[in-house]
């Protein structure tokens, strides 16, 4: 299974600029993908078969060709990372996902301060000029005297 991520919008404009050299049938022909009008990357008002361009985009990333079947995950992620590098994707209306309706929220209660108690700081310790230990209650140093 192909993994995409290592698509950049280079490797897709390669295969763009591939696509538009060769013309649409040959492109596909020569790759061997099957026409799919469903998914379409649109760049500069032309339409692309997104699964030969990406497929072949792959190519142009790893040095192997992504074919047809390898594309198991759907085609969503695939249109999500395309749309990810700056391009535009079509989809049928039957991809597109109904986004969940949510009730609206009910509105907070304002929240009441918290009393806090303040912060209250230790003393530093006091320490023995001569020798550096920290002192005793009785403030003088054991080891100096």
């Amino acid at each position: 299974m192909a993994t995409f991520s290592s698509l950049s919008t280079r490797h897709l404009l390669q295969a763009i600029e591939d696509y538009d050299s060769r013309g649409r049938d040959a492109f596909l022909d020569i790759y061997g993908f099957a026409p799919s009008p469903d998914y379409t990357l649109v760049h500069e008002g032309r339409s692309y078969d997104l699964r030969a361009v990406v497929g072949v985009a792959h190519r142009f990333a790893t040095g192997r060709l992504a074919p047809a079947e390898e594309f198991s995950d759907g085609m969503d992620g695939v249109a999500a990372l395309v749309r990810r590098r700056g391009f535009e994707v079509s989809v049928p209306a039957a991809a597109v996902r109904a986004a969940p309706v949510r009730a609206p929220r009910a509105p907070r209660a304002p929240r009441t301060p918290v009393a806090r108690k303040p912060v209250v700081r230790e003393a530093p310790s006091a320490i023995c000029p001569t020798c550096s230990m920290t002192l005793p209650a009785t403030g003088v140093c054991d080891d100096c005297g």
